[in-house]
C-alpha cells in the first residue's frame, strides 16, 4: 500500500482517498461491519475480554461525578450558542478542507463574528479559560 501510495501522483491519490470515503459512506452498515468483524478474527476468550473490558470503562465514565474536559467545553460551547455552533461547523468542515487558504477563510468566517468575551471566566477549568483567550485572539487577527 505505502508503494502505491507514494507513486502515484498526489491529486490522484487524494482523489482515490476521496472515492473509496464517498463509497464507504453509503455502504450498507450490516454488511461493513460483518467484513469487519470477519477481518478481526478474534477468538470467543478474546472477545469476552474485550466486552468486559468496554463493560467497565462505561461503568467508569457513568459512574464519575466529576465532568471531564469535553463536557466542560460542550458545558461552555453548547449547540445554544452561537459560538458552539461555529466550532462545530470548523470541527466538521477541517475534515474536508483541501488546502491552508481555504482554511484559514473558514476560521476567519466562523471565529470573527461570534462573541467569545461573553464565554470569559466562567468555566471552572483553566483549559476552557485558555481556550476561550485563544479564540478571542484568533477573532481579531
Amino acid at each position: 500500500m505505502y508503494i502505491l501510495l507514494f507513486t502515484m501522483p498526489h491529486d490522484t491519490h487524494i482523489q482515490n482517498l476521496r472515492s473509496a470515503i464517498r463509497v464507504a459512506t453509503l455502504a450498507e452498515e450490516t454488511s461493513v461491519l460483518t467484513s469487519l468483524i470477519a477481518k478481526v478474527d478474534l477468538s470467543p476468550d478474546e472477545r469476552q475480554t474485550i466486552a468486559a473490558q468496554a463493560v467497565k470503562l462505561v461503568e467508569t465514565v457513568r459512574s464519575s461525578t466529576t465532568p471531564n474536559i469535553v463536557e466542560s467545553f460542550l458545558s461552555e460551547y453548547g449547540l445554544n450558542t452561537t459560538e458552539g455552533i461555529a466550532l462545530m461547523c470548523l470541527a466538521e468542515a477541517l475534515l474536508r478542507v483541501p488546502n491552508a487558504e481555504t482554511i484559514d477563510a473558514l476560521i476567519s468566517d466562523k471565529i470573527v463574528p461570534s462573541h467569545w468575551g461573553q464565554h470569559l471566566g466562567h468555566s471552572g477549568s483553566s483549559l476552557i479559560n485558555a481556550s476561550t483567550w485563544a479564540w478571542i485572539l484568533t477573532g481579531k487577527g
